[in-house]
């Protein structure tokens, strides 16, 4: 079966999910967390994107982004990606030991308001959901870490939200998940479908001709936290 289209507009907010290849672990000490998030500034200082939020994991990552231009999204993830491969090798000297990623990264546009907060929330949550810690705001390599304890350097970084959070947001994201949008994520991230209401999902699918996202057929693909 054909790979879904990659949609690539502006002003448009997605969900962009990047894996190790065959998930072994590349995050393993600070130092390649570290070395993650210097790539992450620089291809912000590269394409001027949106970044409302991230999580690093030790074997994948997630970003909300927002390009401002169209074709702006693979530039910033394809330089991103690579460059932080060929970094990355160079600090574990494994030069030409092979691909790091498992590939092409996943993408899929997301609708405005609860379910922008939703989808932010869901990455946010990854490590809590892992038992990485015990709350969620304490997974050092996220957005969430930044925005509640980091430096005024490092919160320059994220965007504001153009959906207010609520007062009790990070109560939310320490709950557990019972919200079953929560599922409809998780189909969205392992499919590439548009993650919002059903008339607003059914038109964007059409217009941008992913149709075919919510006809797969056959074994289920690998789900991803």
């Amino acid at each position: 079966m054909p790979r879904p289209l990659r949609i690539d507009i502006a002003d448009v907010v997605y969900h962009v999910i990047n894996r190790a290849n065959a998930r072994v672990q590349i995050f393993n000490t600070p130092d390649d967390f570290l070395l993650f998030e210097k790539v992450f500034h620089e291809a912000k200082e590269k394409v001027d994107m949106r970044i409302y939020a991230y999580c690093v994991m030790p074997n994948h990552w997630h970003l909300i982004l927002q390009p401002k231009n169209d074709g702006d999204l693979s530039l910033f993830v394809k330089w991103l990606t690579l460059t932080h491969t060929k970094r990355w090798h160079s600090a574990h000297d494994t030069i030409g030991s092979g691909h790091l990623y498992q590939g092409r990264y996943k993408s899929f546009p997301v609708q405005s308001d609860e379910y922008f907060l939703t989808v932010c929330r869901y990455v946010e949550q990854n490590p809590l959901r892992a038992r990485l810690i015990s709350k969620a705001q304490d997974w050092r390599w996220g957005s969430l870490w930044r925005r509640e304890y980091g430096s005024q350097s490092q919160k320059a970084l994220l965007d504001e939200w153009k959906t207010e959070r609520s007062h009790d947001y990070l109560t939310w994201v320490n709950e557990n998940e019972s919200d079953d949008k929560i599922e409809r994520l998780r189909t969205c991230v392992n499919r590439g479908q548009p993650f919002g209401n059903t008339l607003w999902t059914e038109r964007v699918a059409k217009e941008w001709g992913l149709e075919s996202t919510f006809r797969r057929e056959g074994r289920p693909s690998k789900q991803m936290i």
